[in-house]
């Protein structure tokens, strides 16, 4: 069975362009992800990828982000 391609759109709170990087950094390693980008503002995380975790994101990054919430997660 393939996995579906998923959007996951995410809240993290980045407050500056280290942390960002940082964010990027732990989302680039997980498994799936092909593609992400920043929403509108600046705290909002787009990730487009096949068979992303959504829960285990998030979970990597409260490691080092205090606050990351789960907006949205939809097929693509």
């Amino acid at each position: 069975m393939k996995c579906k391609t998923k959007k996951i759109v995410m809240k993290v709170s980045m407050n500056c362009q280290k942390c960002q990087q940082k964010a990027f950094k732990i989302i680039a390693e997980a498994d799936g992800v092909s593609f992400l980008g920043l929403g509108e503002e600046r705290d909002i995380v787009v990730v487009i990828g096949e068979g992303v975790d959504a829960c285990n994101l998030a979970k990597s990054l409260r490691k080092k982000f205090k606050t990351t919430d789960i907006i949205s997660v939809a097929d693509v």
